[in-house]
């Protein structure tokens, strides 16, 4: 049976924009859950990059999100708003989360929850929905990538890249990823990459012309944006598909609009936090119909590089801006 509600809960909040050290562990109310939502008492929380960026005062949460970070959770449902049909109280499930993650407990939008997969535990499960919708709407929806076609996902050992990877090659894909040690780009051809660059000795646009099927691919995920996107688009075949999710390398790029024209190229991208819980349902009903039976039938497993408690969450973004990670960090209250 699940616990009580709490009156409070423990949670760590971004005491002023900076460095880890500004992240603070504390006591707080229990949040309570509104009409379409639930409360979540949370066994794990995944930490992301986009987590970074919110401590460094850089992406603030959407209005009426918490402004705890922490995108992604799992645990036990402790309560649901009145219009809430699943999950119940007792269900166990991952949630992605607008904010608010980094807690004991956690409301969530009822829409963006998805049943534990059989098999995994509430660590693995924490380390699912962030980058599940995120590569599920940007590879397969948006990128429209389909089997026997080519995929490039860069920055293979994240935990984008590592869930893109393992998706992609699922489904018939031939799979093309760059990383920056020749360690993680083994780590990336061990879960199924079929070309894995290291960028940091070869040039990862000379490498696929040589080695892809027809010298190129059909999409190609991008997080780095910057003077990698003429090199991007340099590896498009015709008809190619470019998906920007993020642009650490830069946002704003200068490019020729003839390759886009003469192979007839298509430049795309998202942002997820923002967009309302409508678009997050539909994303959920599409990946527990199309997804789920791949993790559960033992064709994809997250990588789990480390966890830490809760109140040690400083050191966990501390890690992750190190880069030196292979996979998901898990946060456990």
């Amino acid at each position: 049976m699940p616990a009580p509600v709490p009156a409070t809960m423990t949670c760590v909040e971004i005491r002023a924009p900076g460095g880890p050290e500004q992240l603070v562990a504390t006591t707080r109310p229990c949040p309570q859950p509104k009409a379409h939502e639930v409360l979540i008492q949370v066994e794990a929380a995944g930490v992301n990059r986009p987590d970074i960026v919110q401590r460094k005062g850089l992406y603030p949460p959407p209005p009426g999100a918490s402004d705890l970070p922490g995108l992604e959770v799992a645990g036990v449902v402790l309560a649901a708003g009145m219009d809430v049909t699943w999950p119940q109280v007792g269900d166990r499930v991952c949630a992605l989360t607008p904010g608010g993650g980094y807690a004991s407990h956690c409301v969530a939008p009822s829409g963006a929850c998805l049943p534990i997969p059989r098999g995994f535990d509430a660590v693995q499960a924490a380390a699912l929905p962030e980058t599940f919708f995120t590569v599920w709407h940007n590879v397969f929806e948006r990128g429209a990538l389909k089997a026997g076609e080519s995929f490039l996902v860069h920055g293979g050992s994240s935990g984008i890249g590592t869930t893109a990877i393992q998706l992609a090659h699922a489904l018939g894909a031939f799979v093309v990823t760059t990383a920056g040690s020749d360690e993680k780009c083994a780590a990336c051809r061990a879960l199924g990459a079929d070309l894995a660059i290291n960028y940091r000795t070869a040039d990862f646009a000379a490498e696929i012309k040589a080695k892809a099927p027809g010298g190129g691919v059909d999409v190609v995920l991008d997080m780095v944006g910057g003077d990698y996107t003429a090199r991007n688009i340099a590896c498009l075949r015709p008809d190619g598909r470019l998906v920007n999710i993020a642009f650490l390398g830069g946002a704003k790029v200068e490019i020729d609009l003839t390759p886009i024209m003469v192979k007839r190229l298509t430049l795309t991208g998202s942002t997820l936090r923002p967009r309302d819980d409508a678009f997050k349902t539909r994303l959920a009903v599409a990946i527990k119909e199309k997804a789920w039976p791949i993790l559960e039938a033992g064709r994809f497993k997250p990588v789990i590089n480390a966890t830490f408690p809760l109140a040690q969450a400083a050191d966990a973004h501390r890690l992750m801006e190190s880069s030196v990670h292979i996979g998901k960090i898990v946060l456990i209250p």
